[in-house]
């Protein structure tokens, strides 16, 4: 009889990704103590390392999204409110706040980021 054992290594996300604190990141959930948007000029300067990776692996690094979106061809949105909105007293309200948008393709690969402040 053979057993094979399998060790898992559980690691927690990291603080940082380049000079990005996600620490701080995380802990401003919809952006609504305006935290986040203090942070877009390290998170610009960061984008082209997120480019590609998974989506488990993103939502690890940047916290639960404000809302998260399917799209055709199975694609996926996580959105990421930057600073305080109508959405802070009502998820449900459309909010014109500052917000980044993550695509994911159909395979899960984060492809695509953008800026935006029209309602959703």
């Amino acid at each position: 009889m053979h057993f094979t054992f399998y060790t898992f290594s559980c690691s927690s996300a990291p603080d940082r990704i380049g000079n990005l604190d996600l620490v701080k990141w995380r802990g401003d959930r919809g952006g609504c103590k305006e935290i986040r948007k203090t942070l877009m000029g390290d998170f610009r300067k960061i984008e082209s390392e997120i480019l590609g990776k998974p989506i488990d692996e993103i939502g690890e690094l940047f916290g639960k999204p404000d809302i998260h979106q399917l799209g055709a061809r199975n694609q996926k949105f996580y959105v990421y409110f930057l600073e305080k909105g109508v959405h802070c007293n009502d998820i449900t309200q459309k909010s014109g706040a500052q917000k980044v948008i993550l695509r994911f393709n159909a395979v899960g690969l984060l492809s695509e980021i953008t800026f935006q402040a029209r309602p959703l």
